[in-house]
């Protein structure tokens, strides 16, 4: 299961109860007040960890509750703190504040005035919500007029609050095209990716993010971006979904059925294309692209072709048959050119 958005309630654990207590030993009349501080309760942490990929792990736990500080002891002993809970989330992860009462919401993204923290970088952590203080003993209230306090307090309770984690891909290069253009297929030729491909529409429901290597020890992540549909800004299909994640690439890599194989024109996907980024982020229409065009192995790819580079001829296009294995050289060639210039 691929869960790239998740609503929870973390809570962080108590401050442990301070101890109201005498010291009494053989021999030490009057002993006078001993009673330990409570432990520290324990914090929950987000932790942004490469070996995750998606927010799975918490669509089974979304209740994430740290322990209480232990309790405070005689003989001036403080209670045990309490060890902090650690929720490892992938790279890429932006979490929201939120209201209990509020939905998941499905249509649009969530105010980024509503942003808490961006978990953007490796081994990267954030303390969500903090333990609460340790109460005090009764050592600590002992003074020339009260030598036997029975004083002591309780701990702080724990922050606790609702929140929406919500995942956006990270990779160098996104690929971005209609359904049945083959970006599954070039995945798998120019990396260690094994995506669904199938003769049907959608067979890619989430990001898929694979490794291209370079030569000299140089490498890139590519991300498999499910196919858009026309109305894909307006949410039409899983358009948001799908849109979100290839606001963090570098770059755009518009993967084109130059062949028509589908009945549409190629010229037409790249600008209908191009025209859902822009209303989707007009940010993204800023960023670095480029054209792949794929089946080039079937009839009618070069008179498309010609047709591509007349209506683009200003953006740099490589030609590939990714179910023949064909340009992949090329391509990988070209990509880490491009990364190197962007």
């Amino acid at each position: 299961m691929f869960v790239d958005r998740i609503k929870v309630f973390a809570q962080a654990g108590s401050g442990g109860r301070g101890a109201s207590s005498f010291r009494r030993e053989k021999f030490v009349p009057k002993g006078g007040p001993d009673g330990g501080d409570g432990g520290r309760g324990g914090d929950v942490i987000l932790h942004a960890d490469s070996h995750v990929d998606n927010l799975s792990n918490l669509f089974y736990e979304p209740i994430i509750k740290a322990k209480n500080g232990g309790h405070g002891m005689g003989k001036k002993m403080h209670g045990r703190a309490a060890v902090p809970k650690v929720v490892k989330v992938p790279i890429g992860t932006i979490v929201y504040a939120f209201r209990e009462e509020d939905p998941v919401p499905k249509n649009k993204t969530p105010n980024a005035d509503d942003v808490i923290v961006d978990l953007a970088a490796e081994e990267q952590e954030f303390v969500l919500c903090q333990g609460g203080k340790g109460g005090k003993g009764n050592v600590h209230f002992k003074n020339s007029r009260n030598r036997a306090p029975r004083e002591y307090t309780d701990g702080d309770e724990g922050e606790l609050g609702h929140f929406l984690l919500e995942l956006r891909t990270m990779a160098d290069a996104g690929l971005v095209g209609y359904p049945n253009a083959g970006k599954s297929t070039l995945l798998r030729k120019v990396s260690a990716a094994r995506p669904k491909v199938a003769s049907y529409p959608f067979t890619t429901l989430h990001p898929i993010v694979g490794v291209v290597e370079f030569g000299g020890y140089k490498r890139a992540t590519i991300a498999d971006i499910p196919g858009l549909i026309e109305g894909a800004h307006l949410n039409i299909g899983l358009g948001h979904d799908f849109l979100r994640h290839i606001t963090r690439t570098r770059l755009l890599l518009f993967v084109v059925d130059v062949a028509g194989s589908e009945g549409r024109s190629p010229v037409e996907d790249l600008q209908q294309l191009r025209k859902e980024i822009d209303l989707y982020d007009a940010r993204l229409s800023t960023r670095p692209w480029f054209i792949v065009a794929n089946k080039m192995d079937l009839p009618e790819a070069e008179e498309n072709l010609k047709a591509v580079r007349q209506r683009f001829g200003k953006i740099d296009i490589v030609t590939v048959s990714a179910a023949k294995d064909e340009g992949i050289t090329e391509l990988k060639k070209k990509l880490g050119h491009w990364l190197e210039e962007k």
